[in-house]
Parts: structure tokens; C-alpha cells; sequence
């Protein structure tokens, strides 16, 4: 498959999960996740798609507002897996006591592991090599 094709198509379905992410979503973010997937934080801590899910849904729970944005910053198709390195930028609001809201700008590297399962691909590792917070 052309490269260029693949990153078409990944392209789409990234503003699909930033939509999902920005809508607080977890059942749409996770449709673009394969089930064995590996994810990595920043801190080490390594989940499966169950708990992945968990911890999205409890982040997701504790938010008013969520933006993202996200660019590539390389990327490679070797042995039917594409690969991608991302910088990705999330700015949220959190509820601070009653009526204040917290800002918090996360800024990270993430590296994006992709497989074509039929006529979709579905992301099979993350591992987020970078996170800075303020």
C-alpha cells in the first residue's frame, strides 16, 4: 500500500479520536483501539484496552472541557505495521470546588503503532515517550 495512502487514512481516523476525546467519547476512542493493544504511559505504567478504558472513563469523568490538537512528526510503514511518532497538545478545564475551573495544558510525544485489520486499521501500541505538564 502507498505511503501516502496510509497516512490519508490514518489522518482521518486521528481527527475521528480527537473528536472522541474532545466529546469525552471512551466507547469512540476505544473503537480505534485493537484489543491486545499495549499502551505505555510516560511514568511506565503499562495497561491493557480493559484498563485503558478505565482510566480514560475516570480522566474523561473528571473534566469539564478537553481540546486537542496533534502533528506528526515521522513516520514509517515496515512488515505491515505503521508507525508514527505525534506531538500532541491537550488543553482541559477541571472543576476546582464548586463554580472555578483548573486550566491544564499537557503537552506529549506519543509513538503510534498501526495495523491494518480488513479495510481498517486499528492502533495496536502507544507509548507516550514524552509528557510535559503546566
Amino acid at each position: 500500500m502507498e505511503t501516502d495512502l496510509i497516512i490519508s487514512e490514518i489522518d482521518a481516523i486521528h481527527r475521528k479520536i480527537d473528536l472522541a476525546l474532545e466529546q469525552k467519547d471512551v466507547g469512540a476512542y476505544a473503537y480505534f483501539l485493537d484489543e491486545s493493544i499495549d499502551y505505555k504511559n510516560a511514568d511506565g505504567t503499562i495497561l491493557d484496552k480493559a484498563g485503558l478504558f478505565e482510566e480514560v472513563k475516570r480522566y474523561f469523568d473528571s473534566l469539564k472541557s478537553l481540546s486537542t490538537s496533534h502533528y506528526r512528526i515521522k513516520s514509517s510503514f515496515d512488515n505491515e505495521i505503521f508507525i508514527e511518532k505525534i506531538a500532541r497538545k491537550s488543553v482541559v478545564h477541571q472543576s476546582n470546588l464548586l463554580i472555578f475551573t483548573k486550566k491544564k495544558t499537557t503537552q506529549t510525544e506519543e509513538i503510534y503503532q498501526w495495523k491494518q485489520f480488513g479495510p481498517e486499521w486499528k492502533v495496536i501500541s502507544i507509548e507516550i515517550t514524552l509528557e510535559e505538564k503546566y
